[in-house]
């Protein structure tokens, strides 16, 4: 969409195609196959130029090494580095996060460009003393930990907006001048128009930040 270059790098992704039925407890397939969307794309997954959006985190590494990221990545770590409660540990999460970083913080010239946006899946429960919108008929999950590592960001800032997953949407819509996905998407909603008593409970619900209040670009 509007030409931005993107990847989708899932770890271990080389070895799910090498073996998809793989056994996970071996690691043979600990690659997150429910977890790329991009995968059970039609538009995307019919086409060689489509498919190659998915690519093995040891492409990453190579991208991030040589400055040659695409504008937009996501990264899904595998099964035994993602912090899942069973099946890993929230230091090895920690771990593959600091490589990424460490990795783009060497590259001076592409850390003067990068924000990395560290997010959680799932709060790891149903119960959350914050307020949820009824953002509409899903209504929406509860608070999880997201971190934004930049140059450009506000240092120790603690952000108060209102956001959820589509809020990550919305930051690229913002940043490269992008419409909506659809005329019924979320990302369709405003930005929140906060409170003074309570600034996390917008007063023009349904509302999502675009997370724009992390950064400072002016200086």
């Amino acid at each position: 969409k509007g030409n931005i270059s993107w990847t989708y790098f899932g770890d271990q992704w080389s070895t799910y195609l090498a073996n998809p039925d793989g056994n996970y407890v071996t690691a043979d397939n600990t690659y997150c196959n429910i977890c790329n969307p991009f995968q059970y794309s039609t538009s995307i997954m019919t086409s060689a130029s489509g498919r190659a959006h998915n690519q093995d985190t040891t492409v990453l590494y190579d991208d991030i090494k040589n400055g040659t990221l695409p504008a937009v990545s996501f990264v899904k770590p595998d099964g035994w580095l993602d912090g899942h409660p069973a099946s890993s540990k929230l230091n090895l999460f920690e771990g593959f996060v600091k490589k990424i970083v460490d990795g783009v913080q060497a590259n001076p010239k592409l850390w003067a460009s990068t924000a990395i946006i560290v997010i959680f899946d799932e709060g790891g429960g149903y119960y959350d003393s914050g307020y949820i919108q009824p953002l509409d008929f899903f209504g929406d999950g509860t608070r999880i930990p997201t971190l934004v590592v930049s140059p450009w960001t506000r240092a120790g800032h603690i952000s108060h907006t209102y956001t959820d997953h589509v809020s990550i949407l919305k930051f690229i819509e913002a940043n490269w001048g992008l419409a909506p996905v659809t005329k019924r998407s979320r990302d369709n909603f405003p930005n929140p128009r906060a409170s003074e008593h309570n600034p996390y409970v917008p007063l023009n619900s349904p509302a999502i930040g675009d997370l724009m209040d992390l950064f400072s670009f002016d200086r």
